[in-house]
């Protein structure tokens, strides 16, 4: 897992071809606004979170965020013991974010 302030993953992100967007946050969090292109998961649905991550491709990258940067974190940690090598958390997550939104 890597943490990337926002400027360098939305950087990274712009710059990857195999990128993927996930956001761990609450469904009424996402009815708040999200990053367009996101995957919704949330993180808070436990099991169902850990199976519906088990169905994606481990070896593309991914870009994680939540409302401030601590569930992506777990996610992004979640995620590496499931054999994920590129999990790349937010840091500062939604709340922070300067890029393009969809409200």
């Amino acid at each position: 897992m890597a943490d990337l302030k926002q400027q360098e993953w939305a950087s990274q992100l712009e710059n990857d071809k195999d990128a993927i967007i996930l956001d761990v946050r609450t469904q009424e969090e996402v009815d708040e606004g999200y990053i367009p292109e996101a995957i919704h998961l949330d993180i808070h649905k436990g099991q169902e979170f850990i199976d519906e991550i088990k169905k994606l491709d481990p070896d593309k990258n991914y870009y994680v965020y939540c409302r401030s940067g601590g569930r992506s974190g777990q996610a992004c940690s979640i995620m590496n013991s499931l054999g994920f090598k590129n999990a790349y958390n937010l840091m500062g997550g939604f709340s922070e974010w300067k890029g393009p939104s969809t409200q």
